[in-house]
């Protein structure tokens, strides 16, 4: 069965209502029923009934006391109780005003057009460039060196530090940088933001890996222009077969997920034939919904390729529907991870759940493969653990993920293993603080998207 698009109109009038909710009159004024309490009573209602932990949210909750429909999905958090973990595993219930969240679906930037991560506590580099953005207009690259914002060259893993480099970058309308480029020659570069078009494929090439070829391209997001997007990838993969490549590396290290429809487009390009028609993923809804819309997807193989290997570079900002894309293809060939352990976000969100000025996204559904398999919340784990290698650009030969991967294809053996098994405290604090820039999620459609 192919995956159902949800129709939002169909889900509030339809659903809810079999669940006894009503959509709210925001007219009506009595006291204590103002518009923003209306608002609140009406996110918790949909949380309430949608929620995959549904089962375990108290009767006495009292969204009132919450600042906004964010506070509320937030506080939805520590009921996320799973078996098999200690800790709530869901850290991504929100909310977004819909201003912000039609900007980000679209794929449009309005900040300067860079990502950051530190290599070590003190050495903060650019981690990618978006090529429509003010950074990449003034000639900034992956891999330079960041020596001060502003003026400031207080550049570390302090809170502090990490608080006011994040504002600079990406919430304000221009900030100032001195910048270290690989050669050592040092830069002054201010920029001010700007509105762009975000470009999920940062690279895609051919390497000549001893006697055979091999395919690589950086997949950054599953958000932007839908059909743009599968026109390019489809457009790459047709490259690749016209190559006759024989091994494909995707790198998914920033690439926090999107939309499940997109990674549903590139998995059928990698499927083997001998995968065509089978189950790709299922989706679980709790007991409430689970009759109305837990699906199963099957693999509609499109393209030529037909590999039995492929290897992802991963991070823990990979997330979602790249992981979603990883865990579905595992029972159909063999897949190598290299990087770090993943983020770990077996779960989705239904896409534009209207509530006033705002769409809330509590988690609503759990992904598994043709095996079952999908509780993967520690993040899935890489065969070769390998840092990432922040001061190289993309595509170089030599930077640790690639260069390990090439090193397996040519010689059979992982390169550039890590003797660090678990990252500096302040370096995984640091980047988990500058992670949280990124949008994490996978998204289930609605009809017309």
């Amino acid at each position: 069965m192919e995956l159902k698009n949800f129709v939002l109109l169909s889900f509030s009038a339809v659903v809810l209502s079999t669940a006894g909710c009503k959509k709210e009159d925001h007219t009506a004024d009595p006291a204590g029923n103002t518009t923003e309490n209306k608002v609140k009573d009406t996110a918790w209602r949909y949380a309430r009934d949608i929620y995959l932990w549904n089962k375990n949210l108290p009767f006495s909750f009292n969204a009132r006391s919450y600042a906004d429909p964010d506070a509320i999905m937030k506080a939805l958090r520590p009921y996320s109780v799973e078996p098999g973990f200690t800790d709530p595993v869901d850290r991504w219930s929100f909310a977004l005003k819909k201003s912000e969240w039609n900007k980000l679906i679209a794929g449009i930037g309005g900040d300067l057009g860079m990502g950051i991560f530190f290599r070590s506590e003190n050495d903060l580099r650019v981690s990618y460039v978006e090529p429509a953005s003010p950074a990449a207009a003034a000639g900034i690259e992956r891999g330079w060196r960041i020596l001060s914002v502003n003026g400031n060259t207080s550049v570390n893993t302090t809170e502090a530090a990490i608080s006011r480099i994040t504002n600079a970058i990406f919430h304000s309308a221009s900030a100032g940088f001195t910048f270290e480029k690989p050669d050592g020659i040092v830069v002054d570069i201010t920029l001010a933001a700007g509105t762009y078009r975000e470009e999920p494929v940062l690279l895609d090439t051919i390497y000549n890996t001893g006697s055979s070829k091999t395919g690589y391209f950086v997949f950054n997001s599953f958000l932007g222009d839908m059909n743009g997007i599968k026109n390019r990838i489809g457009n790459i993969f047709n490259e690749f077969s016209a190559a006759g490549i024989q091994d494909l590396i995707i790198d998914l290290r920033y690439n926090g997920g999107g939309f499940v429809e997109l990674q549903n487009e590139i998995a059928n390009y990698l499927v083997p034939f001998s995968g065509d028609h089978n189950i790709m993923l299922q989706e679980k809804f709790n007991d409430k919904y689970s009759v109305f819309y837990d699906t199963t997807v099957n693999y509609q193989k499109k393209g030529t390729l037909d590999l039995n290997r492929i290897f992802f570079i991963i991070t823990k900002n990979t997330a979602s529907a790249s992981e979603l894309l990883i865990n579905s293809l595992k029972p159909y060939m063999e897949v190598k991870l290299i990087g770090r352990p993943s983020h770990g976000k077996p779960v989705g969100y239904l896409a534009d759940l209207s509530v006033g000025d705002w769409y809330i996204f509590p988690v609503s559904f759990r992904s598994v493969n043709k095996n079952g398999e999908g509780n993967y919340f520690n993040g899935l784990q890489p065969d070769a653990v390998v840092d990432d290698g922040l001061d190289k650009p993309w595509g170089d030969v030599n930077e640790n993920c690639l260069n390990s991967a090439l090193h397996y294809i040519t010689d059979g053996v992982f390169s550039r293993i890590s003797s660090r098994v678990q990252q500096d405290a302040g370096l995984e604090r640091g980047n988990d603080a500058l992670g949280v820039t990124r949008f994490k999620g996978a998204l289930r459609e609605r009809s017309g998207r």
